[in-house]
């Protein structure tokens, strides 16, 4: 007889196949617990009405995000992170980074920052003269100094503050918001980037991109200066006509869908095109900051005139009036940018202050400074702030030392400062730190992939749910990684 045909082997296997019975069992149990915490939750769209208002996994904390994205990569040193180690060993060299090479070479000195920092208000945060009106609102706001970041580079580091990957062609985190929670109004984008006077960042549309989302969730960009595009009715169409033809444009598409009801691709674009003929009437009036009073030009700083760097002010805070009024309307996602890619040479048209970083951020914090605090203290007054998350951010900080050969910071993503405002934070708040200089983040340190899920979960969405199935992945906005920041939430 075969050892495995005897009674003594059988009982013996019987009871060795009981338990691993009991332990699938077990373990199966933790892994549907566990499972279920991490089901994908796509939200329900429906093709005729993508953008359509749909409810967030959980209560959320605010509605709608402003996000404010400086181009070039603002210094922390010379902004909100105040190191008076810094000051003090000025002229010395960076302990423990001898020979150190960054991103465009050898570093110098040590070098403090041009401008003084005084505290502010009752929290009394420490906010550097460049930028004193935004200085002025610090118990609004909600700094994080101990960002980190992937890349050291440009276009890869505004990627990844965008998307949560330095490459091209994923989703944006305000196209992930639309995708998951449409919008209010059906008349304007659910998502609209507004682009500096300058020009677009140097990633252009992977900022408002939706990437392998469907396209209905991409940003729809225009600002103050700019109107959105083919959007005006030619001029040898009169009313009537452009009416007419629209409805009976309508009336084919409606009979065609009535024959071919599964085809969501025909829906998609009826939709498409029925928003865009309410936008005809509906961008010019939110565009029309005609309407705006004196005494708001003024807070804003949109009367300044006089030289070039006053008439790049009262531009920039015409698209923050303009994104005031979008977030007013219930646009869900507004993306505001100060800073453009490079025109006129390096720094000139953004914050990458390489080789004199005085001389061109005195021009930065002028443009960037007052209307920026315009825009928070107005939604503030009008009660916006109750239901709007307002985002500062730039793709990475910069060096403590100036470049060897220099009067400028290089590139330094290990550790630089992003604020908010608004619904779902603490106002007045501080989390995380940077070293004694403010080049490594050493305290509570933080990745984008976290602040994006801090951002979702604002918004009543589980950043770990909240999913796109492409090429055989289960795609999300923080891939696999992301902690909230529970610390700054409210």
């Amino acid at each position: 007889m075969h050892s495995f045909l005897s009674r003594r082997h059988f009982l013996a296997d019987t009871g060795t196949g009981l338990g691993g019975i009991a332990l699938w069992h077990l373990l199966s149990s933790e892994t549907a617990i566990a499972g279920d915490a991490a089901t994908p939750i796509r939200p329900d769209i429906n093709p005729a009405n993508p953008n359509a208002a749909r409810p967030p996994h959980f209560a959320p904390r605010a509605k709608n995000v402003l996000m404010i994205f400086c181009s070039g990569a603002v210094s922390q040193v010379d902004t909100f992170d105040y190191k008076p180690e810094l000051i003090r060993r000025h002229g010395e060299p960076l302990p423990g980074a001898e020979g150190l090479i960054t991103f465009q070479g050898e570093q110098g000195a040590l070098t403090k920052s041009p401008w003084k920092f005084r505290p502010y208000g009752q929290s009394g945060k420490m906010v550097s003269d460049l930028v004193p009106h935004l200085g002025a609102l610090a118990d609004d706001m909600c700094f994080i100094h101990s960002l980190t970041g992937k890349t050291n580079t440009h276009g890869p580091g505004e990627n990844f503050m965008a998307t949560g990957f330095t490459l091209d062609a994923f989703p944006s985190v305000g196209s992930w918001t639309t995708y998951a929670l449409g919008s209010e109004n059906d008349s304007l984008p659910a998502y609209v980037a507004i682009p500096d006077p300058r020009g677009a960042p140097q990633s252009a549309g992977n900022f408002w991109g939706s990437g392998f989302l469907p396209a209905a969730f991409q940003g729809t960009d225009f600002n103050a200066a700019q109107p959105l595009r083919n959007l005006s009715r030619p001029a040898t169409f009169t009313p009537e006509n452009d009416r007419a033809t629209r409805e009976f444009l309508t009336r084919l598409n409606r009979h065609h869908l009535e024959r071919y009801p599964g085809d969501s691709e025909l829906a998609a674009r009826i939709s498409s095109y029925e928003l865009a003929a309410r936008m005809q009437v509906s961008v010019p009036e939110v565009t029309d900051l005609s309407q705006e009073p004196e005494h708001i030009l003024r807070l804003y700083g949109a009367d300044a005139a006089g030289n070039a760097v006053a008439d790049l002010k009262a531009a920039y805070a015409r698209n923050c009036i303009l994104a005031r009024r979008l977030v007013e309307k219930g646009v869900r996602f507004v993306q505001l940018f100060n800073g453009a890619y490079q025109t006129g040479g390096e720094g000139v048209s953004n914050w990458d202050g390489h080789k004199v970083l005085e001389e061109q951020y005195i021009k930065h914090g002028e443009v960037m400074d007052q209307p920026t605090a315009a825009l928070l203290a107005d939604l503030k007054q009008r009660g916006l702030l109750k239901e709007t998350l307002v985002v500062w951010c730039t793709e990475f900080g910069r060096m403590p030392t100036f470049q060897k050969g220099a009067s400028g910071r290089d590139h330094n993503p290990n550790g630089f400062t992003a604020w908010l405002a608004g619904a779902g934070v603490k106002s007045g708040f501080s989390y995380g730190a940077t070293d004694e200089f403010g080049y490594k983040a050493v305290d509570r340190v933080a990745t984008v992939h976290d602040f994006h899920a801090t951002i979702l979960e604002i918004l009543g969405l589980d950043h770990r749910r909240l999913s796109f199935y492409h090429n055989g992945i289960e795609r999300r906005l923080t891939d696999v990684h992301g902690e909230v920041l529970r610390e700054v939430l409210t």
